[in-house]
């Protein structure tokens, strides 16, 4: 039997393997489900998990830094270690909302967040950005939030489809108290 005869993915119809490994990662079912949605929905900020984020403890919270207008924080559901989303503290969903001293925090948030990476995890690069409305793929589009996700050669090459399998060797409170803790020392 070969590897691809022997793993359980299967293409089309025809039943032939597709050669893909797997990786079960059920705890992303309540992300994909909604399980976790508030009642209410993102839209007002006693239901938003980045409203809610900075009066949590960090170790709860996975906030990783704090500023006067914005805070970066790990992404529960990341695409890879040491994915970090900088949110403004101010509810708020469209960049153009964002005021002068926001948008400048948030700038240097996110130069601080790639130092802080590299530093940390020797990224190779970074995906940046952020996905205005629910239609670009924001999750939680009610609250705007930067994506600062560092990438390594061969870790994904886009797709986990390319990269045939996707490991996150580190659990979420780790990861946070590693950055964290060069945050702070960064400073």
């Amino acid at each position: 039997m070969t590897g691809a005869e022997r793993h359980t993915g299967y293409g089309g119809d025809d039943g032939l393997a597709d050669g893909l490994d797997r990786l079960w990662t059920p705890h992303r079912m309540t992300y994909i489900s909604g399980e976790d949605r508030p009642e209410g929905g993102y839209e007002k900020p006693a239901g938003c998990p980045f409203c809610l984020a900075p009066g949590l403890p960090a170790e709860e919270s996975l906030v990783v830094a704090r500023g006067e207008h914005v805070y970066a924080v790990l992404n529960l559901y990341p695409y890879n270690p040491g994915h970090l989303l900088v949110c403004p503290y101010r509810h708020v969903a469209d960049y153009t909302e964002l005021d002068e001293p926001e948008t400048v925090e948030l700038a240097a948030f996110t130069k601080a967040a790639m130092r802080v990476i590299r530093h940390v995890s020797s990224a190779h690069g970074f995906n940046l950005g952020m996905n205005q409305g629910g239609v670009a793929g924001a999750g939680i589009a009610a609250h705007l939030h930067q994506h600062v996700v560092p990438r390594w050669g061969g870790d994904a090459n886009f797709m986990p489809v390319i990269g045939r399998t996707k490991v996150l060797p580190q659990l979420l409170a780790d990861t946070r108290e590693l950055l964290a803790k060069a945050w702070a020392a960064a400073a």
